[in-house]
């Protein structure tokens, strides 16, 4: 659809990216998350917004050689309360904009932490630890990707193995009350390094692709 340079924005391990709303209202931005840290080393990581580009048939010209060019990003900048963390799915609420964290971890449930907009710039904001994912799995909490369903009642996950999906109850108007609720798993069939999921616009669809050259899109109708 388009080859965009993120003006302003500088990749030191970018690992995610979600839609979601922002300053302007009515209009969708994008959260691009530099949150990787294998080395679990970084004293704090940075999410980058910027306004989702218009797409037209003149964008579809662009190459990786000529790159169009999106608005300035803003850099929020994210610190963990308890310490440097390897994350690899960044998932943002589509109502209140605020940001959410899972964090990469093994053999454990993995922690999930929350920023809460909006977002002051210039300055480093603490997120704040809210709970754990319940990762139905032998391997345990190698999440690579998330995403928040665009009715904002539902929270889809992925590893390299399959997705996960949870729900929050009929009548719930917390949101982080999701987080304490069980956890589905489904196959996403063959991926060769599956890093990435979300939900179709209309939220009757999950999505996932894999790293690599040519991947497949993978679509998974929800019952």
């Amino acid at each position: 659809m388009g080859i965009f340079r993120v003006s302003g924005a500088q990749a030191r391990d970018w690992e995610d990216i979600a839609a979601g709303p922002g300053p302007q209202r009515n209009k969708t931005y994008l959260y691009i998350g530099d949150i990787g840290d294998n080395n679990s080393a970084r004293s704090e990581v940075v999410v980058y917004r910027v306004a989702e580009p218009t797409l037209s048939p003149a964008t579809r010209s662009f190459t990786k050689a000529k790159p169009g060019l999106t608005e300035p990003a803003e850099a929020i900048r994210l610190k963990y309360p308890d310490g440097p963390h390897d994350a690899e799915a960044l998932l943002v609420h589509p109502t209140t904009g605020n940001i959410y964290i899972v964090i990469k971890v093994l053999l454990v449930n993995p922690a999930v932490y929350e920023a809460v907009a909006p977002f002051t710039p210039g300055r480093t904001i603490t997120m704040r630890r809210i709970g754990e994912a319940r990762v139905p799995s032998l391997f345990g909490g190698v999440i690579t990707g998330g995403n928040i369903s665009p009715d904002g009642r539902r929270v889809a996950l992925c590893d390299y193995f399959q997705g996960y999906e949870m729900a929050l109850p009929a009548g719930a108007a917390n949101f982080d009350a999701i987080w304490n609720q069980r956890m589905t798993g489904f196959d996403l069939g063959k991926r060769k390094q599956g890093e990435s999921i979300t939900y179709r616009l209309d939220g009757k669809a999950l999505l996932a692709t894999s790293e690599g050259k040519n991947p497949p899109l993978i679509q998974v109708t929800r019952n």
